[in-house]
């Protein structure tokens, strides 16, 4: 989904997140990765408006949808939400 393709800041909102200073997503074309302060990127497919991780993390799905010029979140784990973020387009991305 082209319209995801970019780079993504990350931004808790609510539920047991922690506060995701330094996240951000990375997506290009139907795959992607969730980056963690300067560490690796934990991969995931791009299905839709869901980004599922791959294995060993394959139990966590974000489900997305559309919110202004970005996107809120939901994290699931085990199909039940545990949290909700946003997506905000990177200004380094532009």
């Amino acid at each position: 989904m082209a319209d995801l393709d970019g780079v993504w800041n990350v931004r808790r909102v609510s539920g047991a997140l922690p506060p995701l200073i330094g996240v951000r997503k990375r997506i290009d074309g139907d795959r992607g990765a969730t980056f963690l302060l300067r560490g690796r990127g934990i991969p995931f497919d791009v299905r839709g408006l869901e980004l599922r991780y791959r294995a060993p993390f394959a139990f966590f799905v974000d489900r997305l949808e559309r919110n202004g010029d970005g996107y809120r979140g939901t994290a699931t784990a085990f199909g039940r939400a545990y949290g909700e973020f946003e997506l905000r387009r990177s200004r380094s991305d532009r």
